[in-house]
């Protein structure tokens, strides 16, 4: 397949740029593929669609403040997005700029007690920083970073007011597990009060993790979608989810997939479990694209997604690509919301 084939032209002024001002007020468009119907909602109506019948799976992994704004030793400003951890206090990460970035230069922040060192680079704008640190490493970086948004959203990330906005908001309400480098957006829609409302009306809500990692924003390379490999990231499924999971599919329930990152998790945990889910734990770099089976997930909750990325292919492997497309289409022309901040779809 042809990466030139998951393109489309999107407006400019359809990226949302700041959330709903309350997170389940976002427009739902509904895709039902046994009739190929498009209809109009919104996400507060979410109950409508789920009943006792249904397990709704949530990725509960939480964001930290990854991006972090330092100085070169010669006084120029330098923005680092922490990727990885490679040991107590290394850290893998991408620089900007980062042409000028040596190995043994240093960096500096606000705090005086907070300072790194590049130790290693491994190009493409990324390097090791060994971060020198008088207190808690991940406090400071709490502290001093800023959410780690998109770079198609703008921000003035040296407002602290928009800063402890964007904290709260790019953030599931659910969030308890740190280490996400970007939030499982088609999570960002609940609230408290509907998570609850779906549990009245006997849908069950279980959570897993997926450590999102800065590869949900890299588009694909080059032009065979089979030619592109996934960056790893770090899940987990608990004994709790595993039976949970287990029991639904005994009793025939519907496995909803809050979002392609859950998706991801639990298509890579069938994959090593057909028979009977066990908790485990590890890295995956699956990528599903069209013509992937899925064995697990029954319906799912999305956002909508850039053009020539792989949250779009897997869209496109669940809904059908033909279909997917045309609702595309529609979204574009009512205005949907699109990305990280914008409204959700779900698929039956």
């Amino acid at each position: 397949m042809n990466v030139s084939d998951f393109d489309y032209d999107l407006p400019e002024e359809l990226i949302a740029q700041h959330p709903c001002d309350k997170r389940d007020q976002a427009r739902l468009m509904v895709l039902d593929r046994r009739s190929e119907t498009i209809t109009h909602d919104n996400f507060y109506n979410l109950t409508k669609y789920f009943h006792s019948d249904h397990l709704l799976v949530l990725n509960n992994t939480k964001v930290f403040s990854a991006r972090l704004i330092g100085q070169r030793e010669t006084g120029g400003k330098v923005e680092l997005l922490l990727l990885r951890e490679i040991r107590e206090n290394l850290w893998e990460v991408l620089m900007k700029p980062a042409k000028r970035l040596t190995i043994g230069s240093g960096i500096f922040f606000k705090d005086s007690g907070f300072s790194g060192t590049i130790e290693k680079n491994l190009g493409g704008g990324r390097g090791y920083v060994l971060f020198h640190c008088k207190g808690n490493f991940m406090e400071t970086v709490e502290r001093l970073g800023s959410a780690p948004l998109p770079h198609y959203i703008n921000r003035n990330i040296e407002d602290q007011d928009i800063r402890e906005v964007d904290r709260t908001r790019y953030q599931t309400v659910y969030a308890s597990e740190l280490g996400a480098v970007a939030a499982p957006t088609a999570g960002l829609h609940f609230t408290p009060e509907l998570i609850r409302k779906l549990r009245d009306n006997g849908t069950e809500v279980v959570e897993i993790t997926l450590h999102v990692g800065p590869g949900t924003f890299r588009p694909l390379i080059g032009e065979r979608i089979e030619d592109h490999i996934m960056e790893d990231e770090s899940f987990y499924l608990s004994p709790e989810a595993a039976h949970s999971l287990n029991l639904a599919r005994l009793k025939g329930k519907k496995i909803v997939a809050v979002g392609t990152t859950t998706t991801r998790a639990l298509e890579t945990a069938i994959a090593l479990y057909p028979k009977e889910l066990k908790p485990c734990s590890g890295s995956t770099n699956l990528f599903i694209y069209p013509g992937y089976n899925f064995r697990l997930v029954n319906k799912l909750i999305t956002n909508f997604h850039m053009p020539r990325s792989t949250p779009l292919l897997l869209a496109s492997a669940f809904a059908g690509k033909s279909f997917l497309y045309s609702a595309y289409g529609e979204a574009i022309k009512k205005a949907y919301r699109f990305l990280s901040f914008g409204d959700s779809m779900l698929v039956l």
